[in-house]
């Protein structure tokens, strides 16, 4: 598909674990992504956005991945009609005891959907080996074809995926025994098994290789649907990758292991206590830019490939650690131990080094130039590798003043939150300013909803009604919040404007009027719904795990939504979007 920033299109975010499908199993899958990409087309949005679907560990952000490159197995649609390896039966057995309940909750059971799932894999596996791969028919010979172009990153994730199997399902390779912890030695290791452990190793190896098979097969066609309705993919590249990922297990000489990204402490976000002290530490390991250098970034490369495979567009998840990265000389486990101390108690236990800004600070002109000349020159490679397709970049955060310069010159959208986007005088800058090259939106994955920030000023308002002086600092902040967006959008408000279909109206088309090539709305933000996808810093079951109300089919039954969605449709092509 081409795409041109000069045809304006609005889209949708919405995390595939979040989506329904008549008779699913717990989680969104590849089936009912289709049915959510026919129902975001007959509403007049041509894009959808995703969150990263690659395969995580015990730990279900999708953005702390085992592999930059294999596909989470729940993303599969386990049916016999989209997997011909499962029959009824199969199906009827596996399942044998599993409380049908459990997978219609709010949120995600991982703890019965991810073993579930694996299980019917199994399964699948089992009468593909019986029947396909010992007849070797046209099926298993493109399981091989798959095997042997995807080699460069399928062989080591196999070894690594099945490795964790073995350490009682830990992704923690550095508590494994010595001869698994990296791969070159844990190869060596597994050729001197005895010939029955070597023949449980490869069929072993054969199902992960074949779990992989299934769910690129089924995201490419994933992609081939959304061309046909003329929705473009918008998938996601976290900037950084997992200690415990099959990258930094293969591949340690690419990666830092001592220091670990995050970001520097920020007043706009919900966040907990070390958060606010210290910083975000997500426990990313740094990237060694030289040994990326000298093999011409072919690591960086082979993901954009990957991911241009099922998707369209593109974003790079904090774009601004391209440049530099605010790092941590201790993982988040040690978080508690560091929050009470001072910076010269925090010294004290690391040899005197604290969080800073790698590789630079940008305390001087010349620091600037020397961060803003390595983004750049990892940014020309990724553009290099995208062919036809575009790179957006989340630019939120404490943005360097060379960073979005940057990315204009380079052809890189960054993004728009109308009320971050501030005049000198506290005015929120006009959307007809915008940038062409630019992506708006309200929210992100990490933000609380319209509807809920639109709440708590209301709520802080009216509190200040009974309360005393100290309340009146707060209620003057949302006050002036509230004023802001509403002028954005020219929305007339009083102190006590509750929510309503009008004010939602209006929010969204003052920004489906902005001059931005992509505006997209929060799934949550279209439904006017108070419902969360994660609180960056807190631990909590409910992050990464919140499923919407209702499957399309639902959407298009119910007479409420009906007519909400339509509205919003007509306004969506008012604006020149549809």
């Amino acid at each position: 598909m081409t795409l041109t920033p000069e045809k304006p299109i609005a889209g949708l975010l919405a995390p595939l674990f979040a989506l329904r499908r008549e008779g699913d199993l717990g989680i969104g899958d590849t089936a009912a992504l289709r049915e959510f990409i026919d129902w975001a087309a007959e509403h007049a949005f041509k894009l959808v956005q995703l969150l990263p679907i690659n395969e995580t560990g015990n730990d279900h952000s999708p953005y702390n991945a085992i592999s930059s490159v294999a596909i989470d197995p729940t993303t599969i649609t386990l049916t016999p009609a989209a997997l011909p390896d499962l029959s009824e039966a199969d199906v009827r057995e596996v399942m044998h005891g599993i409380d049908p309940r459990v997978l219609h909750e709010t949120s995600v059971a991982y703890n019965v959907v991810k073993p579930l799932k694996l299980r019917l894999l199994a399964r699948a596996f089992a009468n593909f080996s019986a029947t396909s791969l010992h007849a070797n028919d046209e099926r298993a010979r493109a399981f091989r074809r798959f095997c042997r172009e995807e080699s460069a990153w399928l062989d080591d994730f196999a070894l690594f995926r099945v490795l964790i199997d073995e350490n009682a399902g830990s992704e923690q390779w550095d508590t494994w025994p010595g001869n698994q912890r990296d791969a070159v030695t844990a190869w060596q290791w597994l050729a001197t098994l005895p010939g029955e452990e070597q023949e449980r190793f490869a069929r072993a190896l054969h199902e992960v290789q074949y779990r992989q098979w299934i769910a690129w097969t089924q995201w490419r066609e994933v992609k081939a649907h959304a061309e046909s309705r003329g929705v473009v993919l918008m998938g996601d590249i976290p900037f950084g990758v997992s200690l415990y990922s099959a990258d930094a297990w293969a591949n340690p000489g690419m990666f830092d292991l001592e220091w670990f990204g995050g970001c520097p402490p920020e007043k706009i976000l919900e966040v907990d206590a070390f958060t606010k002290k210290w910083g975000q530490n997500w426990g990313i390991p740094l990237y060694r830019w030289d040994a990326h250098r000298a093999d011409g970034y072919a690591w960086w490369r082979q993901r954009v490939r990957k991911v241009r495979d099922i998707f369209h567009l593109f974003r790079i998840d904090h774009i601004l650690g391209v440049f530099r990265i605010y790092s941590f000389p201790w993982r988040p486990v040690r978080n508690e131990e560091f929050l009470p101390l001072t910076e010269e108690e925090a010294g004290e236990l690391t040899g005197g080094k604290l969080p800073h800004f790698t590789p630079h600070e940008d305390d001087t002109d010349e620091h600037k130039a020397a961060n803003c000349a390595q983004g750049e020159e990892l940014l020309r490679v990724l553009i290099d590798e995208c062919g036809e397709n575009r790179l957006i970049g989340e630019d939120l955060g404490v943005v360097p003043d060379y960073v979005r310069p940057c990315l204009a010159r380079l052809g890189i959208a960054g993004f728009k939150i109308p009320q971050w986007e501030c005049e000198p005088d506290g005015r929120l800058i006009d959307g007809a300013k915008y940038e062409r090259l630019s992506l708006a939106t309200y929210a992100t994955h990490d933000h609380e909803p319209l509807r809920a920030m639109w709440e708590k000023w209301m709520l802080t308002i009216h509190a200040a009604e009974s309360g005393g002086p100290e309340t009146w600092p707060a209620r003057d902040q949302a006050w002036r919040e509230v004023r802001a967006l509403a002028a954005w959008c020219d929305l007339k408000v009083f102190e006590h404007t509750p929510w309503g279909d009008a004010i939602h109206e209006r929010l969204l088309y003052g920004l489906m009027r902005c001059k931005s090539w992509l505006v997209v709305l929060m799934i949550t933000d279209l439904f006017a719904t108070t419902q969360r996808f994660n609180v960056p810093g807190a631990v909590s079951g409910l992050n990464w795990s919140t499923r919407l109300h209702g499957t399309a089919t639902d959407w298009r039954r119910d007479l409420i939504i009906r007519e909400q969605t339509a509205r919003i449709a007509t306004l969506v092509r008012a604006c020149g979007r549809g």
